[in-house]
């Protein structure tokens, strides 16, 4: 099995915490992205409320599936971690979910956690996908 690791330059470099934001398995064509949140490339939260949290996850989540080969068209399974409960914020994350997909319907998981990378994270978007190219 042969392993990419994908880091795009508009992402913050997880290489020196031992992470990429993607990785694919080239025999399959997989790819399984880290989870994506509110960070600009200098890893700095750039808003506060949920919304706009998610559409700056969903935005990165977008440039990591692309250096990866793929879209949205190609992911498969999505996990929405939220912190708190998820039925709380739905209000906020569900409209943006056809903005970024479509009609491109993956499977899909939301998870209430407790915490995330940061205090003041709200929400973080993980994705498997298969290569498009």
């Amino acid at each position: 099995m042969s392993i990419e690791m994908i880091n795009p330059e508009h992402l913050y470099d997880g290489t020196p915490v031992g992470l990429s934001q993607a990785t694919v398995d080239t025999d399959t064509g997989l790819i399984f992205v880290s989870g994506q949140v509110d960070w600009d490339s200098n890893s700095r939260r750039l808003h506060d409320g949920i919304a706009e949290q998610t559409d700056a996850a969903l935005a990165n989540l977008v440039i990591a599936l692309e250096a990866a080969g793929s879209g949205v068209k190609g992911v498969l399974q999505l996990r929405i971690y939220v912190r708190g409960e998820v039925a709380d914020h739905l209000p906020s994350i569900a409209p943006l979910l056809p903005k970024y997909f479509g009609e491109h319907r993956p499977a899909l998981t939301g998870i209430g956690v407790a915490s995330l990378a940061e205090p003041d994270l709200l929400i973080e978007i993980e994705a498997t996908a298969k290569v498009l190219r």
